[in-house]
């Protein structure tokens, strides 16, 4: 457990190798409640590379000074990702006051 946001990571090591390599993340939230999405990648030893691009969202929630993670939604592939991204573009177009996306 971790007591400062910039901390948390999904990045995971094993017998020295890196079995979880995160690439990016963002805080999506901070407080009390934090949400962070992480793109990350992971080992197959099989193949001996790292996957493709992986992402996934966690839920933190800070108690008595330390983040413990309560949630997780893995995103496995781009294409589920872009599907997310997607449906998420067309419902928020459908509410009121949220500005039309322009073409340009």
């Amino acid at each position: 457990m971790t007591e400062s946001i910039d901390e948390l990571t999904v990045r995971y090591e094993e017998d020295g190798v890196e079995t979880v390599k995160e690439l990016d993340k963002r805080v999506l939230t901070k407080g009390a409640w934090s949400t962070i999405i992480y793109r990350y990648q992971d080992w197959d030893q099989r193949k001996v590379e790292y996957s493709a691009d992986k992402f996934t969202i966690r839920r933190y929630q800070k108690q008595h000074g330390i983040y413990k993670q309560k949630s997780k939604f893995n995103i496995s592939s781009c294409a589920q990702a872009e599907k997310i991204i997607e449906v998420l573009g067309e419902w928020l177009q459908s509410q009121p006051g949220v500005p039309e996306k322009s073409e340009t």
